[in-house]
């Protein structure tokens, strides 16, 4: 297993944010992460990526513990831009080849290409959707086995949404992992391989997004909106 979560807990003072989660992601899957607002999705996420520490409860990531191991492994999209604005657009390449050592600069050059991005472009001349689609092309160029992509398409137009699903599914490794945090879900799920419904800090479903989708006249975000009705 790519990540295995064993009953984790996080709580925010008095606040549960996560209560008991366990949850295990294969290889070589597409997984939709999918809840409503303050459902405990991005908690659960910044726990993967170390960026918040569990209350208990174990997680691994290709049998790693949280750490500085586990970091190698995991390629993280956050849902808000964390770029220098100040930078240029070759300038944020440049930094993540020399940080990581698993990315691969002539990857990145191609895809931004392809998006019709200029290198020589400062990200703060960018727009909001082309600064987004600079940080993916960022995470996408790393070779790695899990990447989790929180709101990836949120400030795209939705006219260029496909293209950037296409980028993101063409650009995986058959043999890697992708957990998406999204709630546009109509737009993402024809991409997806297995489906995680969360609710007020608990699993509540994970299924394959195939059977789903074939017990909900083909559409997972009907299957969606019944599970959520009454929440």
């Amino acid at each position: 297993m790519v990540l295995v979560c064993e009953n984790v807990v996080k709580n925010y003072g008095s606040k549960e944010a996560l209560k008991g989660v366990s949850l295990e992601l294969e290889a070589g899957k597409i997984v939709g992460l999918l809840g409503p607002n303050g459902s405990g999705k991005t908690t659960l996420i910044k726990i993967i990526n170390g960026l918040l520490t569990k209350n208990s409860g174990n997680i691994t990531v290709c049998g790693y513990p949280i750490g500085v191991e586990s970091k190698k492994h995991v390629s993280y999209l956050p849902e808000r831009t964390y770029l220098n604005l100040d930078m240029r657009v070759k300038e944020c390449i440049q930094m993540f080849q020399d940080f990581y050592e698993d990315f691969d600069s002539a990857k990145a050059y191609r895809l931004v290409e392809q998006l019709n991005i200029k290198p020589e472009e400062k990200m703060k001349h960018l727009s909001k959707g082309t600064k987004e689609k600079v940080q993916l092309v960022l995470v996408m160029s790393r070779n790695t086995d899990l990447y989790v992509l929180d709101e990836p398409i949120a400030g795209v137009d939705p006219a260029a949404r496909d293209l950037i699903l296409n980028l993101i599914v063409s650009n995986l490794n058959p043999n890697a992992t992708l957990l998406i945090c999204t709630h546009l879900i109509h737009d993402i799920e024809s991409i997806l391989d297995d489906v995680v419904f969360i609710n007020e800090g608990k699993i509540i479903l994970h299924r394959n997004a195939d059977e789903l989708r074939a017990e909900n006249n083909g559409s997972i975000n009907d299957a969606f909106r019944e599970a959520f009705k009454c929440f």
